[in-house]
């Protein structure tokens, strides 16, 4: 398993690859807004896994094994952000995403991707789902902001 930081690392890493066969050190750093030296430490302990091969000052290539945990990084990513798109949340779908994906086990997203499925095969059940969601808006019904100021 990696930590959080270095399946980040990778996912990016595939997306950039976009079906080829390298990336380049400083797109990965642009693309994830952090320095070349920790992109560096992170290429190299991803390299140590196999999951990518890393020399200093040229392209980074992903190996079969890398490809493969990448591609299901990106996989788990699109679900997690469909997720939060079908429940009609009002907030930024990859950054909710990126914080639900990996900290929910394989299981909990297979049900997830499975609900989806099930909403986008049945779109009657989920214009029901839209119509309720919005009733018990306009009643104000549902979880209140704890933190947010008292009306007076």
């Amino acid at each position: 398993m990696l930590s959080p930081s270095l399946e980040d690392y990778l996912e990016e890493i595939y997306r950039l690859s976009g079906g080829s066969d390298s990336v380049r050190v400083t797109d990965v750093a642009a693309t994830l807004n952090v320095k070349l030296p920790s992109v560096t430490r992170a290429l190299q302990k991803l390299a140590r896994k196999n999951y990518l091969t890393y020399h200093p000052y040229r392209e980074v290539v992903l190996t079969p094994k890398g490809k493969k945990l990448g591609r299901f990084l990106n996989e788990r990513n699109r679900v997690l952000q469909e997720f939060v798109r079908v429940l009609g949340s009002e907030s930024d779908a990859a950054k909710e995403a990126e914080a639900m994906e990996h900290y929910l086990s394989l299981p909990t997203i297979r049900a997830i991707e499975n609900l989806i499925t099930f909403m986008h095969h049945y779109p009657e059940c989920l214009n029901a789902f839209q119509e309720y969601r919005e009733q018990r808006s306009k009643a104000g019904d549902g979880l209140r902001d704890g933190y947010a100021p008292e009306h007076e």
